[in-house]
């Protein structure tokens, strides 16, 4: 055992030897190339106590530009437009910076230096940059630093995630605090593999919410969605597709954009029909410039005509750099962080020009892009441009062309530079007493990770950033219209902004330029909404947004747009012609006022009359041979009861009350038994009076009136028999009817038992029949008198009038069923009246010659 601990002791001891022998090497290496410099400077660095790096990306990368800053004439005018937004993020640290160093209250004795680096958008420039930084020089020297005081502290960097990620593999190693201005990421929120990464973009966690706004203002229900296939693209599209659930909206599509696009197994044919096919003609894109960057290239060959796009500032649009591309983008809404203006910036701006920093290699190149111009007799622009002209300046540049507003990454810069100066001013109060320990503290940029934590930006105690969990806030977003015009003009108009937790949405539609393939506001539904009176079904296995429209059903309605279900108005109600509101509805009856009334009423009266006057007549001429010969009794006993049967008809016109109720069916029914009853003994004397005739007849003693009257007694008190079990026991009454029409509500008498209704009409249609028969068997008897014929047609009369009116009456409803039966009283009383005493009142008034003792017996000698 002692052997082994001195065998692993010794091999200790040589692994450090050849540790320090190898340290000991790679500093006099790193010495060497310390003083070796590049033919170019790749970094603007601006000396201070404390040094913070600003990682930014100033061009697209091409292959013609991998390595250094030269770039061909063509390239500059490509990309102006894109140096021209991207500038401004170098400007924003300088003039941070600048700002802080004269604040008497923050850092005092100390000064903020920068050091400036350009990452070109790739993602290898970013890992060399981060080793060019901690190097402290032009060269890339791993795990050396040229610098000896640490002066650098903290990183400012990272457009994109990509970008952030590939600087946190080199920074991460030493623990270099870097704070990212791009959009925000899930993937850098894992603190567990990057610790030292904070974000100060705002993880636009109500965006899917503003959106939502956006689309219910317009009515946009069918939407398609395209966006970046990454955790930040995908956790977009599950908050967008659930809000859009809760409002009823649909996605027409979702397509995630591949990095690289397969185009020999034709992906992107297949991706772009996808959407040109769509039946949406909105479309929200999601995701940045550089994630996009492949489906933006291949927008020059599939142009999305008919498409109203939306989309966010993420996504640089202008970058485009193609007029046909831009004159289709024309028109699109974009979604923006709401931008804030800085006191002076505008004049920093004015102040700077070529000569302010001719070290400034970014300041150059911007120079000689915008104004067409070269700085010098070296540079690669000389085969073109001619020398700038002395006293340019930034205030040269067109408005449009460079925004003295802070725009949404500018604005996190801005934050950040104050973030890490609030940090730095609290560590040195807390942990170093005196600054002249500042700049040999080893560890500061490690003892700076404590307070980033939780400090406020700007100086704002109403902004409070708390590392990643600082921007779950409610967010506002200015909604933007980028209008491009021939010239080229291109230019973004702010034209509402929406909050979905305050203010909510705030747009002036007349300040919006539409695509030129929708003449007006476009419109993106599956289905054209159902208007009032309509509701929505469902298509079968189709989104929700993707429905029928139905009329409503009778006695429903739906008062508003695409209904889900139709409304039941109240019983005293009903649905108006269009299904969109329920009317009140108007009470009815049978009234004398209303022509119908009035007829029924003046016909019952004029018949009333007319009965009254015939029976006046018989009276009158009660001796006559033709009054004797009839059975003058009876006759006096038919003509009462169709007085009073025409009288019947009062009862069922006006106001129905419930003693109009009760009377009205039982009054008609006994005096109509009367009558018939009456015409049925008429018709059997007529019988049994040629039957007496004959020698030794027994009929003789039933000749009398006695026997007449009986049976008129007897057949009257069964109908008042069963009037009687029918009030007993289902009496009619008063009722208000709701439901026989739509319109109406009809005032009316229940019969209380339809049972006993038809057992009292079908009795006395028994009784018309018995006589019908009778009267026809008895029809050409050789009797002098014989008014057989008459009664004969007097009850085909009856019995046709009211067996058409059992299936009328079956069939109509409220004020129409009680005219009807009126009609059929008044028909049938009136077919009694005229065939029965016409041909008689005829001889009587008009052929009084006729009515003699001597004419009639003539006539039966015949």
């Amino acid at each position: 055992m002692g052997l082994g601990k001195l065998g692993l002791s010794f091999f200790r001891s040589f692994v450090i030897l050849l540790l320090l022998q190898i340290s000991s090497s790679d500093y006099q290496m790193g010495e060497h190339l310390c003083h070796l410099k590049r033919d170019y400077s790749p970094t603007f660095r601006k000396e201070g106590d404390v040094v913070i790096g600003g990682f930014f990306s100033l061009f697209v990368k091409s292959e013609a530009h991998k390595s250094s800053f030269t770039y061909s004439p063509n390239w500059i005018g490509v990309h102006k437009t894109f140096m021209l937004k991207h500038y401004q993020h170098f400007l924003t640290l300088q003039f941070a910076v600048d700002e802080i160093n004269k604040d008497p209250h923050l850092l005092p004795n100390i000064t903020l230096g920068y050091e400036l680096l350009n990452n070109l958008h790739s993602n290898k420039l970013a890992v060399e940059n981060s080793l060019m930084y901690l190097s402290g020089r032009d060269l890339t020297i791993p795990n050396y630093s040229c610098d000896r005081q640490h002066k650098s502290v903290a990183v400012i960097g990272g457009m994109s995630s990509t970008l952030s990620m590939s600087m946190a593999t080199i920074l991460g190693l030493y623990k270099v605090p870097q704070i990212t201005y791009g959009p925000f990421d899930p993937l850098l929120a894992d603190k567990i593999q990057y610790p030292y990464v904070y974000q100060m973009g705002s993880k636009e966690s109500t965006l899917h919410l503003a959106v939502v706004q956006l689309m219910l203002h317009f009515g946009w229900t069918w939407i398609g969605l395209i966006f970046s296939d990454n955790l930040r693209g995908q956790q977009f599209f599950y908050d967008l597709e659930e809000a859009m659930v809760r409002h009823s909206m649909c996605l027409a599509f979702k397509e995630k954009v591949p990095e690289n696009f397969n185009q020999e197994n034709g992906e992107d044919v297949i991706f772009f029909s996808k959407i040109i096919k769509s039946s949406s003609n909105v479309i929200f894109i999601y995701g940045n410039t550089y994630s996009l960057l492949e489906f933006s290239i291949l927008m020059t060959q599939y142009i999305l005509y008919g498409k109203m796009l939306v989309t966010t500032f993420s996504w640089d649009i202008s970058a485009q750099n193609n007029n046909e591309i831009m004159n289709h983008l024309h028109g699109t809404i974009i979604f923006s962080q709401a931008k804030r203006e800085i006191p002076g910036f505008a004049d920093f701006l004015r102040s700077i020009n070529s000569t302010v920093n001719s070290e400034d290699i970014f300041l150059k190149t911007f120079w000689e892009v915008v104004f067409h111009c070269r700085l010098s007799e070296e540079s690669p622009a000389k085969m073109v441009y001619s020398l700038c002209p002395e006293g340019l300046s930034l205030a040269d540049v067109p408005t449009r062309d460079l925004d003295t507003i802070i725009m949404t990454l500018s604005s996190n810069i801005y934050n950040e530079v104050y973030l890490l100066a609030n940090a730095i001013h609290q560590m040195l109060q807390t942990e170093i007493k005196k600054t002249l320990e500042f700049g040999v503290h080893p560890l500061l940029s490690w003892k700076l990770h404590y307070y980033l934590k939780c400090l406020n930006s700007v100086n704002d105690a109403n902004n409070e950033v708390c590392g990643d969990e600082a921007r779950i806030v409610a967010e506002t977003y200015d909604i933007l219209n980028f209008q491009f015009f021939s010239g080229p003009i291109e230019t973004l108009v702010k034209v509402g902004e929406v909050s979905p937790y305050n203010k909510g949405l705030i747009i002036n539609e007349e300040d919006i330029y539409w695509p030129e393939d929708f003449p007006q506001t476009p419109n993106s539904t599956c289905s054209v909404s159902c208007g009032p009176g309509f509701k929505k079904i469902l298509r079968e296995n189709q989104p929700i947004c993707c429905f029928d429209c139905i009329l409503c059903i009778d006695r429903e309605i739906s008062n508003q747009t695409d209904a889900q279900q139709c409304l039941q108005c109240p019983e005293d109600q009903y649905p108006s012609k269009e299904r969109d509101r329920c009317l009140p509805k108007t009470i009815t009856y049978l009234a004398y006022e209303e022509p119908l009334g009035m007829t029924l009423a003046s016909a019952t009266l004029c018949f009333f009359l007319l009965t009254s006057l015939v029976l006046g007549v018989f009276v009158k001429h009660r001796d006559t041979p033709i009054v004797k010969a009839n059975n003058r009794s009876l006759s006096y006993t038919i003509l009462i009861s169709l007085t009073l049967c025409f009288l019947c008809p009062l009862l069922f016109i006006g106001l129905p009350t419930q003693a109009t109720c009760l009377l009205r069916q039982i009054s008609f029914a006994v005096v109509f038994t009367l009558a018939i009853a009456s015409i049925l003994a008429k018709t059997l004397t007529v019988v049994l009076a040629f039957k007496a005739t004959k020698p030794g007849s027994g009929l003789r003693k039933w000749l009398g009136s006695t026997t007449s009257y009986f049976l008129i007694c007897i057949c009257t008190l069964i109908q008042i028999c069963l009037c009687g079990i029918w009030l007993g026991t289902h009496a009619p009454f008063f009722e208000m009817d709701l439901h026989s029409e739509a319109s109406f509500i009809v005032i009316q008498c229940n019969e209380g038992s339809l049972f006993f209704f038809y057992c009292v009409l079908g009795y006395m249609g028994f009784l018309a029949l018995v006589s019908f028969i009778m009267a026809f068997l008895a029809r050409n008897l050789p009797d002098t008198f014989n008014e057989a014929k008459y009664l004969t047609f007097a009850m085909l009369v009856f019995c046709s009038v009211w067996i058409s009116f059992l299936p009328t009456y079956q069939s109509t409803k409220g004020k129409a069923m009680v005219a009807m039966e009126v009609l059929s009283i008044l028909i049938s009383s009136a077919g009694i009246l005229t065939c029965i005493f016409a041909p008689k009142c005829y001889v009587i008034l008009l052929r009084s010659d006729r009515n003699t003792l001597e004419i009639l017996k003539n006539k039966a000698s015949l």
